[in-house]
C-alpha cells in the first residue's frame, strides 16, 4: 500500500503540472488595467467615411473595450481633404492621432504605424468599420493575456456571417485555397480587414514583409507561421462595403505573385538548408 502511494503521488504531480502553463507564458500576460492597444485606421479618399467610422469606433471603446486604447488615422496620401478632417477629428479627441504618408499601400501604412507605436497590441481594421466591433475584444484578448501572438477575424470559419456579392466571395474561397495548396497554411481567411499582433512580434516580423500594398497581411501571417507563433482567429460578422476602393483585377494579379514570390523563397532556403546537410 505505501509503495504505492508514493509511486503515486508524483504521476499526479506530473498531470497536473502538464496542465499549467509555463513561468515565461505567465508573465506575457499584464494586468488588464496596464495593457495598451493602439488601432490603425489606414485611409485613402475617405473623407465622407472617415468622421461616421472614427465616431462610431471610439464611441464603442470608450463602453465596451477594457483596455488603454488610442486610434491612429494613418492618411495613405490621399488626395482630397481627408488629412484636413483627420486633423480635426485628432483635434477634438486626445487619443486619436494622425499619421500622414506620401505614398500609398495599405501595407506601408501598417508598417510605419506599427514599428512607431509603444502599444503592448497593435491593430487595424477598414474605416467603413465592415467588421462588426463586437469582434473586436475577442479579438485583441487573446494576444493581451499571451495565449496568441497575432489574431485574425475570419468570414471562413463556422459561427462567421457574410454578406457581399458572390463574386468577391467566390474570389476570396478562391484565394484562400490557394494558398492552402501553396503552403498547407492553418489560418483560414488571409485577407478580412480587422487583425491585431503584439508589438513584439510585429517588431521582429515586420522588416520581413517584403509587400506593402495588399499581400502584406498574407505575407505576414506565412511568416509568422513559419516561425511557430500562435495565430488566432475570430468568426465575424462582415457586410461588405460597396464604396471600396479596392480594384479586384489588380490585387488579384499582385495576391498572385506574392504567393509565387514567397514560394519560391521557402524553396530556396529548403534546397540551401539541403545543401548544408548533405540531404
Amino acid at each position: 500500500m505505501g509503495g504505492r502511494g508514493r509511486a503515486t503521488a508524483p504521476a499526479e504531480e506530473v498531470r497536473q503540472d502538464a496542465m499549467v502553463k509555463p513561468e515565461p507564458r505567465r508573465r506575457e500576460a499584464l494586468p488588464y488595467q496596464q495593457v495598451t492597444v493602439e488601432i490603425v485606421i489606414p485611409v485613402y479618399n475617405e473623407e465622407v467615411a472617415l468622421p461616421r467610422g472614427i465616431a462610431t469606433l471610439c464611441d464603442y471603446l470608450d463602453t465596451y473595450f477594457p483596455y488603454h486604447w488610442s486610434v491612429t488615422i494613418a492618411n495613405n496620401a490621399s488626395t482630397d481633404n481627408t488629412l484636413a478632417v483627420a486633423r480635426e477629428l485628432a483635434a477634438a479627441n486626445p487619443r486619436v492621432h494622425v499619421l500622414h504618408l506620401d505614398r500609398k499601400g495599405r501595407g506601408r501604412a501598417l508598417k510605419s504605424a506599427w514599428l512607431a507605436s509603444e502599444a503592448d497590441v497593435v491593430a487595424y481594421m477598414d474605416v467603413d468599420l465592415s467588421t462588426n466591433l463586437q469582434s473586436f475584444l475577442p479579438l485583441v484578448a487573446p494576444l493581451a493575456t499571451g495565449h496568441s501572438d497575432l489574431a485574425i477575424g475570419s468570414r471562413l470559419l463556422k459561427g462567421a456571417v457574410v454578406t457581399r456579392q458572390w463574386k468577391r466571395e467566390i474570389i476570396s474561397r478562391l484565394y484562400n485555397l490557394l494558398i492552402k495548396i501553396f503552403f498547407r497554411n492553418r489560418f483560414s481567411d488571409a485577407q478580412c480587414g480587422f487583425k491585431a499582433v503584439k508589438r513584439s512580434v510585429a517588431r521582429a516580423l515586420l522588416p520581413r514583409v517584403e509587400n506593402n500594398e495588399w499581400f502584406f497581411d498574407t505575407e505576414l501571417l506565412l511568416l509568422a507561421e513559419e516561425e511557430g507563433l500562435r495565430i488566432y482567429e475570430v468568426p465575424v460578422e462582415w457586410i461588405e462595403d460597396l464604396d471600396s476602393r479596392v480594384k479586384i483585377v489588380s490585387t488579384a494579379l499582385e495576391d498572385i505573385k506574392g504567393l509565387l514570390r514567397v514560394r519560391a523563397r521557402r524553396l530556396r532556403q529548403r534546397r540551401r538548408s539541403a545543401a548544408l546537410t548533405g540531404d
